[in-house]
């Protein structure tokens, strides 16, 4: 079975790194509620799921409460509403991208405090849709040790879920990254997740001529733009000589 594989990956990484167990973000979306269930079967009680409301909708944290009473996760709540509002006082005037994306930069760093603290391995959310067309903040959500779920399209992910018993409430929102009120990942990426999953699946199988000619440029844009996003900041090397 595909969740029991992903389980002894994540274990067998853990175990690499010399670390004790695993911490989660839960969003109360369907990625980090299925990474959670995995990480518990590969953890057993060593996995804490991590809430970090920050001017966040209280559904939210209703749906990560949710998934962790339903499989009995243990949690800690963070309230980063605070910290994000005085950082934001004490930087100058930016964009409403700069102020959304400060939000799941600071989630990074309280997942690494918690994570230091205990020994654990930071476990990232995203999912291969995501990862593939850059739709993650580099340095935020994208700042984590591991990803289960980075060999997954979106849809399979959905059908894993399925699987592994988390809540249809849960499994049928929405996605949202919830940067703000009303914001969904489809509506902000202008295409849905069947669209993009089948278009990257036909580039990755270097067979495009099925594809809707919008969808496949519109993808393969999204590819090129996001590429820094998926690598490591290039190094200068100096010239021999100089």
């Amino acid at each position: 079975m595909l969740a029991d594989q992903i389980a002894s990956w994540i274990a067998e990484r853990v175990s690499a790194a010399g670390a004790q167990g695993v911490v989660v973000g839960l969003s109360g979306g369907v990625d980090s509620s299925v990474v959670a269930v995995l990480a518990q079967r590969a953890m057993g009680e060593n996995v804490l799921g991590l809430l970090m409301p920050c001017h966040s909708q209280p559904v939210d944290g209703e749906y990560a409460r949710l998934l962790a009473d339903t499989f009995d996760i243990e949690t800690i709540t963070v309230d980063l509403g605070p910290a994000y509002d005085a950082l934001l006082a004490v930087l100058p005037p930016g964009s409403d991208l700069a102020r959304a994306n400060l939000k799941p930069r600071l989630r990074m760093a309280t997942l690494y405090f918690i994570a230091n603290t205990r020994n654990y391995l930071v476990a990232g959310t995203g999912n291969k849709s995501e990862i593939m067309v850059g739709y993650f903040t580099k340095w935020g959500d994208s700042g984590c040790d591991l990803f289960p779920l980075g060999g997954l399209f979106k849809t399979q992910v959905w059908d894993l879920a399925c699987e592994l018993g988390v809540p249809e409430e849960i499994i049928s929102r929405p996605p949202t990254a919830g940067l703000w009120p009303g914001q969904t990942d489809e509506g902000e990426m202008g295409i849905t997740y069947a669209q993009l999953d089948a278009t990257l699946a036909a580039i990755e199988w270097g067979n495009t001529s099925s594809c809707d000619p919008a969808s496949l440029q519109k993808v393969q844009g999204m590819i090129a733009r996001s590429a820094h996003k998926r690598a490591l900041p290039p190094i200068f090397t100096p010239a021999h000589g100089v």
